[in-house]
C-alpha cells in the first residue's frame, strides 16, 4: 500500500506546515485560528493573491467589528428603554 503510506505522509507534511504557520501567525498576533489559517493556505495553494486575501480577511474583520459594536450598541439602548418603559421608580 504504497499510496496510503503516501497519503499518510503527504498529510503528516501539511499538519506540520499549519502548526509552524499558526505559531507564526500567533507569534504575530494574526488571531487566526488553525481552520481559518488552513483555508487561507488552500485558497493561495489554488491561486489567490495572498495581499488580495490579506485585504479581504482585513475588511471583514472591520465590519465585523463594526456590527458586534452596533449590537452591544442596539442591546444597551434596548435595555435603557426597558428600564424607562416599566414604570421603575413610580409611586402608586
Amino acid at each position: 500500500m504504497p499510496a496510503a503510506d503516501d497519503r499518510s505522509e503527504k498529510q503528516a507534511a501539511a499538519q506540520q506546515a499549519v502548526d509552524i504557520l499558526h505559531e507564526i501567525s500567533t507569534i504575530l498576533n494574526c488571531h487566526l485560528d488553525r481552520r481559518t489559517l488552513s483555508i487561507c493556505i488552500s485558497m493561495i495553494e489554488n491561486g489567490v493573491n495572498p495581499e488580495a486575501l490579506a485585504s479581504v480577511v482585513k475588511e471583514l474583520r472591520r465590519e465585523g467589528q463594526e456590527a458586534q459594536l452596533e449590537t452591544v450598541a442596539a442591546a444597551s439602548a434596548g435595555n435603557a428603554t426597558l428600564g424607562t418603559s416599566t414604570g421603575a421608580g413610580r409611586k402608586r
